[in-house]
């Protein structure tokens, strides 16, 4: 038998993992949106038990990752592990909505979020918070220049109605729970730097949602089968 190196092995058990539908489709569904083991449930009609031996399994071979929830500590997110994106390649039809970005105070990661997906994608993007401050937070400014990062300026803004056809990514567990999100908005479990107040805490959250974004854009292809 040939002499495997460890690293051929870890992506054939990879590989093989993921020869199961009901895997690929949990994937699937996190290559854009942390979920509660019980969203995942609904999302993708797969009895708990069930659902949670293929957790375990993609946990395993290193594909997923679990988080307690900064709103409810009762609570718990899936997410994937960046580590190993690579050996997984495009997976879902990409949206052509503009996105919204929700936070709870819309001083920081919210609108971080919103200025990264456009300078990126140069798709519109917007956000909002359920309460929002006076004016955005100093050390996500300075983050944003650090980071060759424009952002607006403008006040944070208050959530009023959802607008009509956009794609909704709550950035904020609490505002996530707060507000029941819907199935069909995404979440990206992000920790909130505003606390902390240190510059490294804010880097920290430009990092993550940088690849939070590249995620989304190395994992999705357009209808005709290009990546967007």
């Amino acid at each position: 038998m040939a002499g495997y190196s460890k690293e051929l092995l870890r992506r054939a058990a990879i590989h093989s993992a993921l020869g199961e539908p009901a895997r690929l489709a949990i994937i699937d569904e996190l290559s854009v949106s942390d979920r509660s083991p019980r969203d995942l449930g609904s999302r993708l009609q797969i009895p708990s038990n069930l659902l949670a031996h293929h957790l375990d399994t993609l946990e395993n071979i290193g594909l997923i990752l679990r988080s307690t929830s900064s709103g409810d500590a009762r609570r718990r997110y899936i997410r994937l592990d960046p580590t190993n994106l690579h050996t997984i390649g495009p997976r879902r039809v990409s949206t052509r909505k503009p996105l919204f970005f929700l936070c709870t105070h819309n001083s920081a990661r919210s609108q971080l979020a919103a200025a990264i997906w456009h300078a990126r994608t140069g798709q519109p993007a917007r956000s909002a918070g359920t309460q929002p401050a006076a004016h955005i937070h100093r050390q996500a400014i300075s983050a944003a220049q650090r980071n060759r990062i424009e952002l607006p300026d403008t006040a944070p803004s208050a959530l009023g109605r959802i607008p009509h056809n956009v794609q909704v990514v709550t950035v904020c567990d609490l505002v996530h729970e707060e507000l029941h999100a819907p199935l069909d908005w995404w979440h990206w479990s992000i920790p909130d730097p505003v606390p902390s107040g240190k510059p490294k805490a804010f880097d920290a959250v430009v990092a993550e949602l940088e690849g939070r974004v590249n995620q989304v854009i190395n994992s999705t292809v357009t209808e005709k089968g290009v990546k967007s």
